[in-house]
């Protein structure tokens, strides 16, 4: 739970930003402890509803081999999302594990300062399940980050190593840049929607193919959707991304696949160039689209609506008739009611009916903490496309 500055009616007693402090109703009531910081509007993070438990070595024990035995029990741990905020009752943390690489994203003052006695606990836990860890790197660069009054900051835990690793997640492999790539590196949230899009491409791949499977990946990032199509079956695969970096990366995973003869890329603003295919009569079988998150506040959903509205209306325009469509939002603000509408003003828009096939959220290793709501973010649909007839 999150206390905001202006739910605080008073604060007694000497404390540093950063300390626990213990937290009380109108009344006195005890409502547990949590980390306090004036630098922030999210002034307390609570961290037990409990008033007389001691935030100790014990306590943080019991959290994250916690949320370490969820994920074995849930995913597919070789690469996973450990620890997810808020989520598994560790406020302003995020581990995520690739392969034999932890990386580490911390974004609240009272956590930061646990840091690293986390992360001990987390290897700990690991090795007992035969889990070697070779290397932690730290990627707490987030703009967020000033908000808690803390400085930007990335670099290694413990000894140097090498920051790149490879991954391999539905089969598909990859070089995983845990230094320079978006976040933490690599986006894990996506992993079963990957495979849902394997799924389909193997289904629509199945018997005699009189003309080459077409698919388009916009806002492709390491070319995970597009690899995935293309390890599935699909012979014809373009991904579209601004950064050269990332193409330079998606280009180099396909490499790895052996799929660089079918799957190709290309460095592109997503919103100029899909106008320009749709003029050329360009045509594909699936398009998909995974943007960034086109808000991150409240206050900024009404221009996101747009945004959202525009691209998924320039994407169905390129899905042939019959064809297929999967698009997302990865924002909080932008609700599944809400992107469900804006998604059927598009397809109006462009007179398209839209068949749903699925409609799927974050990998269980981001889970969805009912009590928290910004724990909730991911939206994915997948339609059938057809002309209105």
């Amino acid at each position: 739970a999150w206390i905001y500055d202006n739910e605080i009616e008073s604060v007694m007693g000497h404390f540093e930003d950063g300390d626990l402090v213990l937290v009380r109703d109108f009344d006195g009531y005890g409502l547990g402890k949590g980390f306090i910081n004036r630098h922030s509007k999210i002034r307390i993070r609570m961290m037990t509803r409990n008033p007389e438990q001691e935030i100790d070595w014990e306590f943080l024990h019991n959290r994250v081999k916690a949320a370490w035995e969820y994920r074995k029990k849930t995913v597919d741990t070789s690469s996973c999302r450990v620890i997810f905020g808020e989520a598994d009752w560790i406020p302003g943390m995020v581990v995520d594990k690739f392969s034999d690489v932890l990386v580490v994203e911390s974004l609240a003052l009272g956590i930061d300062l646990y840091k690293e006695q986390i992360v001990d606990l987390l290897k700990e836990i690991m090795a007992q399940d035969g889990v070697k860890i070779r290397g932690v790197y730290e990627r707490s660069d987030a703009k967020v980050r000033k908000k808690e009054g803390l400085a930007p900051y990335k670099g290694c835990i413990g000894a140097e190593f090498e920051p790149v690793v490879e991954i391999v997640e539905n089969g598909v492999h990859y070089n995983v840049d845990v230094a320079n790539g978006q976040k933490t590196g690599f986006f894990l949230d996506q992993k079963y929607n990957r495979l849902a899009m394997q799924k389909l491409i193997k289904g629509l791949t199945r018997g005699v193919q009189e003309t080459p499977l077409r698919v388009l990946d916009c806002f492709t990032h390491m070319g995970t959707f597009a690899l995935n199509c293309g390890y599935a079956g699909a012979s014809d695969v373009l991904g579209l991304d601004i950064s050269e970096f990332a193409v330079e990366q998606a280009r180099e995973n396909a490499k790895l696949n052996h799929l660089e003869k079918t799957v190709h890329f290309k460095e592109a603003n997503v919103l100029d160039e899909l106008p320009k295919l749709a003029e050329a009569g360009e045509q594909f079988d699936v398009v998909i689209l995974d943007p960034p998150a086109f808000t991150k506040s409240r206050e900024a959903t009404k221009n996101a609506i747009k945004g959202y509205r525009e691209i998924n209306r320039k994407g169905l325009q390129l899905v042939k008739n019959g064809g297929y469509f999967a698009t997302c939002s990865c924002s909080h603000f932008m609700t599944q009611e809400l992107f469900t509408k804006v998604i059927g003003q598009a397809a109006n828009s462009v007179h398209k009916r839209l068949r749903q096939v699925e409609f799927r959220q974050q990998a269980p290793d981001h889970p969805i903490l009912w009590a928290a709501d910004e724990s909730y973010y991911l939206k994915f649909y997948i339609f059938q496309v057809v002309d209105e007839r």
